[in-house]
């Protein structure tokens, strides 16, 4: 009888799938309340300023551009958190890049319909930037919870080596993508609602999801004992809290 596994809570199914929902939740925000924009993949950034530049529109070319900046840099801002010197103040990286985020969204809820577009989608491509560097592993396998397509095509092939070789890791890569998958559409669900009704402060309906997932963490860890993996592989979690 092999032994149970036990996950770092960093890279449990259940943390995925709310950073998912919040991930899905951001770009209905930004669609709805920001002129049909999804902030949380650059790619139609990068294609809408080739697009745009080579019409010559470098004004309506150069809009895409901040939001690309500022997902850099919510790159460098989660590494940084991975320093030893920087681990050794906050102690906790991943904990402090979801506080992070929580005071981004909050401040942005503040933000009335009257600030430019710009100003909230560059914020919000800060903060799935951070997410999406920050929580990289699901179990032991790399997923993204901000955007789907990569989630969407690990699912595929883990059901199509799932039903084929009979393989019990592929159903459990499956099940494991097809629920983050799941709770991302619902969190573009719920944000297109709330964002109708709420307008603007429905980010702070984000920040109260993200608290979700800080309190995971506290709850996994209250009484100071880090969950290990039994299997004898290294903690894949080991560089995300």
């Amino acid at each position: 009888m092999s032994e149970k596994v036990e996950w770092p809570r960093s890279v449990s199914v259940g943390l995925g799938a709310v950073l998912a929902v919040v991930g899905g939740f951001l770009d209905a925000y930004t669609f709805v309340s920001r002129g049909g924009v999804f902030a949380n993949s650059q790619t139609g950034n990068l294609v809408l300023f080739g697009v745009e530049a080579t019409r010559g529109a470098w004004h309506d070319a150069l809009r895409h551009v901040p939001p690309v900046i500022a997902f850099i840099f919510g790159v460098f801002v989660a590494e940084t958190l991975k320093r030893p010197r920087v681990v050794r103040l906050v102690r906790w990286p991943a904990r402090a890049a979801l506080v992070l985020e929580m005071l981004v969204l909050f401040v942005v809820g503040f933000l009335p319909a009257s600030v430019p577009d710009a100003i909230v989608t560059t914020a919000v491509a800060f903060v799935a930037s951070v997410q999406v560097s920050t929580f990289r592993t699901l179990i032991r396998w790399q997923y993204n919870t901000t955007m789907t397509t990569g989630n969407l095509r690990t699912a595929a092939q883990a059901a199509f080596v799932a039903v084929l070789d009979r393989d019990p890791d592929a159903w459990l890569r499956g099940r494991a993508f097809g629920l983050v998958i799941l709770a991302f559409m619902l969190g573009g669900m719920l944000g297109a609602l709330l964002t109708i009704q709420l307008g603007e402060r429905a980010a702070w309906v984000a920040v109260l999801l993200l608290a979700v997932a800080l309190w995971m963490f506290i709850a996994d860890h209250w009484p100071a004992v880090r969950r290990t993996v039994v299997s004898g592989s290294a903690d894949p979690g080991a560089t995300q809290d």
